[in-house]
């Protein structure tokens, strides 16, 4: 079920985001293949060359936390320099990155695809900027739920209210804050509970019987006789006392 979160319902909308959005979507659910997700290796940029400049592949790297490890080149332009290695957080204002983290953590720990409309407010030389933000979850090559497909486009917006030049983002680098939201958890396949093992039921083995001291691998055993001690030994023991009563001292009569 869609769970959806508006702060602003008049707040505008991407047209491009939206169908850039849809576009890349359309190009994930045909790599599914009877999967809740497809891999990272099934991405070729060939399939999205028309969102490929607002195209990002995402890597979580924390709870909450993802950093770019592709991005487009209008994601670089709305920064004013390469994000790759760069959380996806740096894009936003400080009051909107609690929003995008709970975004982000939803996207890989459900797994769910997320949806957010944004906003970035006018300032000097900054028109007012329109944000789609898509985030499409992926397997990495362990099966694990670490990469995701997403884009990122902004347009800016006139007193109108209607996008015009999609290039004319203002001076860099921008920050954006969220209006509105949206998660759709996958339906993922029920997982098998691993078979208890009973230990009651346990077959009983009989214990074997003792083994004689002589058969297998046991020898023999020999009775121990000691080895007579010879005279030096034997002197060796007494104390001298005991040596001096041995001799018996004979006196020469003269």
């Amino acid at each position: 079920m869609d769970r959806e979160t508006d702060s602003n319902a008049a707040s505008p909308a991407s047209a491009k985001g939206r169908r850039i959005g849809n576009e890349l979507r359309a190009y994930w659910e045909a790599l599914l293949a009877g999967r809740p997700m497809p891999a990272r290796a099934d991405i070729d940029p060939r399939g999205i060359d028309r969102a490929l400049e607002f195209a990002f592949i995402l890597e979580r790297v924390a709870p909450g936390m993802g950093r770019f490890r592709l991005a487009g080149q209008h994601i670089c332009d709305l920064m004013g320099m390469e994000v790759r290695g760069m959380p996806l957080t740096s894009l936003f204002a400080p009051e909107g990155r609690k929003q995008i983290a709970d975004l982000t953590e939803a996207v890989f720990a459900r797994p769910a695809i997320a949806e957010a409309r944004l906003v970035s407010e006018a300032g000097i030389g900054k028109p007012g900027l329109a944000g789609h933000l898509v985030m499409l979850p992926l397997t990495d090559d362990f099966g694990a739920v670490t990469r995701a497909l997403g884009c990122f486009v902004a347009e800016p917006l006139r007193n109108t209210g209607e996008a015009e030049d999609i290039h004319d983002a203002g001076r860099a680098p921008r920050r954006f804050t969220v209006t509105g939201a949206r998660i759709k958890p996958l339906e993922m396949p029920p997982q098998p509970k691993p078979a208890g093992r009973d230990f009651r039921a346990a077959p009983q083995f009989e214990q074997p019987a003792p083994m004689p001291a002589s058969s297998g691998f046991a020898e023999g055993q020999t009775p121990y006789t000691p080895r007579p001690k010879t005279r030096a030994e034997h002197l060796a023991e007494m104390t001298p006392d005991e040596r001096r009563a041995m001799f018996r001292v004979v006196r020469r009569e003269g």
